[in-house]
Order: C-alpha cells, then structure tokens, then sequence
C-alpha cells in the first residue's frame, strides 16, 4: 500500500497556499477598510473624520474570540487581528498616541497591544503632559496609568481627571513582567546598584532581598531611564521590561523577577470623543459628598438597589475643604442604559459635584 502520510513538501506547499490566500484576503480587506473611509468623507465634507472606532474594534476582537477553534488560542488570535485592524486606518492616516515615556515603558507596550503596532507613539515626560497633548490636537488619544495590582492606584492619573475636559475612550490591562538587566560591560558579580522605577523596586522587593541585599536600589523616574543609565556603568543593573531590553541592547541576567506572577497594570485610553455602546462596558466617575454621617452609604445605595456592579471605588483628598474627599468610581454599564441613567440621576440629586468621565469597552485583551 502506498504511504498516505503527507511529506515535508507537501505540507510546506499546502502552506504557501494557504499564506497566499491569507495575502489575498488582507489586502481585500484592507481595501473595504479604504472605502469605508471613502463614505465617512463623503458623509462628512469638510469635517475631521474619525476612523478609529473604540466600541467597533471592542466588537470584532470579542467575536474573533468567540469563535476561535485553535490550534492557536484566543488572544494570540485576537492580537493578530488587532494588528491588522491597526494596520487598516493607517493607509489613511497613522494615529498619533501620546504616552508617559520615555520610550521603552509598560505604557508604550500598552499602548502597542492596544492600538497595534502601525500607529505613532509619542513618549512624554509626565502624566500632565500626556492630558495636555490630547487637548491640544497634536496626540488622537493618550495612554496613561490608572492601576497597579499590587501597589495600587497611581493617584497623578486621578488627579489629572480633575481639571481635564478629556474623558476615558478605553482601557488595557498588562501582565508586568520585570526582568533584572544588564549591559555589555556590566560584571554581575560586582553588581552594588540597582536602578528601576519606586513600583517596580517595591515590586521585586522579595526577590531583591534574596538575590541582592547588599545592592543599593535607586528609584528614577522610569523603567526606561533605568535601563538607559546602564550604558555607561559596569557594576550596576536595571529592573525593568522587554521593551526596554530590546530599545538599549540589554540582556536578561534574570526573568521574571516579579513577586506577584499575576502583577498586572491597568491603563486608560484618554480622548475627545465620546464611545457609543460596545455591549460589554464600563463607566467611570468623580463624585463629591457632603461631609456627614452615612454619605458613603448613601452614594453607594442607587447602585446597589439597581444591581450595578461596582468594579472600583477610590478615595481622594478634594483640593478644597478640611477632610473633604472625592470618590473614583468604576462600574460595569454604558451612561446610555436606562438602568446606568436612573443610577446617575440619583447620584446627582445627592452630590455636592458630579463629573462623568466616560462610559468605554471592558478591556479584550
């Protein structure tokens, strides 16, 4: 009987192909993309059209997920799909995404898984100066902090929303791995200074103790700044990612470095517009109570009664009065519910102040 088992050749031109048809149906679809850019001009003459859709890519990536059969699984799946939908609007014109550099930072990786890789990251100095470059027009979005598993909130992003006419367009959650890095000239062995960012270093602080508790940990503005440093010191090391590793040439004297192996940060995607419903989204607010007995109880018992899901509640100092504060909130819902709508007016009857900072998709990948 002859040998039915398929040969190297032919599974290699079984593969070719099927990469052809591939080839085939990405540029078709990258030419419905173009016309569908055709008809928004057409529908708006004169007028700044948007190509970018939050609630739109929201819903292709969940069905892309949805109905995945492997080999590959889910989000290896989805990020190829988020790079060619990333790729798509850039035939008509590259995004601008602004983000706290510089560059080499979890939050330019963030913005990358988020928006893909085919748009312009712009890195900035400060968490102010990303809100100031989206309201100028010279950033589309911008990508910022918010979250940190395990160290928490990170209070400037809080504060920046304050005093900001943008809103939240989005969120991303990223696994944070830290590596411990070295550079060319760097002896492990005379390793006596250690750079990363105060996060990471608190991050990491187990396996510090451990592995180097002579080593001076020295807290710089970033994870990037740390990794740069090393090009000119032979006894010292850097916390940071793979990014960063990658951009200055650096190797990984040690992986995954973290205590937490579930450490992952959340960060927000901060814009002009505001996000139709996607059908799987949250709501952020800032509200102000007076200051009395039961006014916590009193904020929190609408969304209760209505069956909301509170997915963060965060407290501040307000900038004016003794004790006053503001309360963060997340919660699951679009402001365009009936429900979230009968919960808002509530809220607004009740409060000294309200600001609404968006309603976005629930973070896909």
């Amino acid at each position: 009987m002859a040998d039915d088992k398929p040969t190297l050749d032919s599974l290699r031109g079984q593969i070719d192909a099927v990469d052809q048809q591939i080839q085939k149906l990405l540029n078709q679809r990258a030419r419905f993309a173009q016309q569908v850019a055709d008809v928004k001009q057409a529908e708006q003459p004169g007028e700044k059209v948007v190509f970018y859709r939050p609630e739109r890519e929201a819903q292709v990536l969940r069905r892309v997920m949805e109905r995945n059969e492997g080999p590959l699984n889910e989000e290896t799946v989805a990020r190829l799909f988020r790079e060619i939908m990333s790729a798509c609007p850039a035939l008509e014109e590259p995004m601008q995404i602004a983000y706290l550099g510089p560059e080499g930072t979890f939050t330019q990786a963030a913005a990358q898984k988020h928006f893909g890789h085919a748009v312009l990251t712009r890195p900035m100095a400060t968490i102010d100066e990303v809100f100031r470059e989206v309201e100028s027009g010279n950033a589309h979005y911008g990508v910022v902090p918010v979250e940190n598993s395990t160290e928490g909130m990170v209070n400037t992003t809080l504060d920046s929303f304050v005093h900001s006419r943008l809103i939240i367009n989005g969120e991303v959650e990223l696994r944070i791995h830290h590596h411990l890095l070295i550079g060319k000239s760097t002896k492990p062995e005379a390793i006596t200074r250690i750079y990363s960012h105060q996060q990471s270093l608190a991050q990491c602080r187990q396996w510090l103790d451990a592995h180097f508790p002579k080593a001076e940990r020295v807290a710089v503005s970033s994870n990037a700044e740390a990794a740069k440093r090393l090009q000119h010191e032979w006894h010292a090391a850097a916390i940071a990612g793979e990014t960063a590793a990658e951009i200055y040439s650096l190797e990984k004297h040690a992986e995954n470095i973290e205590d937490n192996p579930h450490n992952t940060t959340r960060f927000l995607i901060v814009g002009n517009t505001h996000v139709p419903p996607s059908g799987d989204d949250k709501t952020s607010i800032i509200v102000s109570m007076r200051n009395k007995p039961g006014a916590l109880y009193e904020l929190l018992e609408p969304f209760y009664k209505n069956g909301i899901s509170l997915t963060r509640i965060e407290t501040r100092p307000a900038r004016e009065g003794t004790w006053a504060y503001m309360f963060f909130i997340d919660f699951e819902g679009h402001e365009n519910d009936e429900v979230v709508r009968s919960v808002m007016k509530e809220v607004e009857d009740k409060a000294v102040y309200v600001k609404r900072l968006g309603s976005y998709p629930k973070a896909v990948l």
